[in-house]
């Protein structure tokens, strides 16, 4: 379809709501320097490196919130998944730890930071659309961030917190839709994500893939309207 076109559905978007973790934020970035230092403090052998971690890390927190949607746990908070995740990762590897020394390794998680063409490329989209947030973590939690590690002063911060579960449920992006008083269609959801775009567009959202990892999309016909490898590419592509 011609993007120029008065039949694309893209012109109904009024609104961009974004997954922040990975996608605004660099986890990868701000977590694996400091996993090093924990694997030193814990005596973990040097063949074990913190990227070795974080891969096994990351894929465990995933797998940790949709159990517990599928036993209908309810949002047992970001943070605390991605604790669990990591104790679960730690003792794969065979190392060992202290709680004292999770505790304080888990203090990383509030000086995350951003990717610098999603602050560029926030501040372009800034004067076309609406900026939300639509992320699994605390409320309080993305608040901060966005007040004090992104610098961005967005429309709305919901979170999954608020209806109870983890994305990709549908309830999260049915709850959004409600609150910001807007058609599905007329909201386009933005993530480095491929479950986070599966679940927009299953729910009747638009979806942009922010495919910074270059990582296949989800065999799904949930596809994304639009799939770029930046901020940058994604504000052309929408004519920012």
């Amino acid at each position: 379809m011609n993007e120029n076109s008065p039949t694309n559905p893209l012109e109904r978007v009024r609104t961009l709501t974004f997954d922040i973790f990975g996608t605004v934020l660099n986890l990868a970035g701000s977590l694996v320097p400091p996993l090093e230092e924990l694997l030193i403090s814990c005596n973990a052998p040097e063949s074990i490196t913190g990227a070795d971690v974080w891969s096994q890390w990351r894929q465990r927190q995933r797998i940790e919130q949709y159990q517990d949607n599928l036993l209908m746990l309810g949002h047992s908070g970001y943070l605390a998944v991605k604790r669990r995740a990591l104790l679960y990762s730690l003792r794969t590897f065979k190392i060992e730890f202290t709680y004292e020394q999770i505790d304080k390794f888990m203090k990383v998680y509030q000086d995350l930071t951003p990717f610098q063409d999603a602050i560029d490329g926030l501040k372009r989209l800034g004067t076309k659309y609406d900026l939300v947030i639509l992320s699994n973590g605390e409320e309080w939690y993305l608040k901060h961030l966005a007040k004090n590690r992104i610098g961005i002063d967005f429309h709305d911060i919901i979170s999954a917190e608020m209806v109870g579960q983890f994305k990709p449920h549908p309830s999260v992006y049915r709850f959004a839709a409600k609150r910001l008083e807007q058609e599905p269609d007329q909201i386009m959801m933005v993530a480095s994500h491929s479950f986070d775009i599966l679940g927009a567009r299953h729910s009747g959202f638009r979806g942009a893939y922010v495919n910074r990892y270059g990582l296949p999309y989800d065999e799904s016909e949930y596809r994304p309207d639009l799939t770029t490898g930046n901020f940058d590419e994604l504000c052309l592509k929408l004519e920012v």
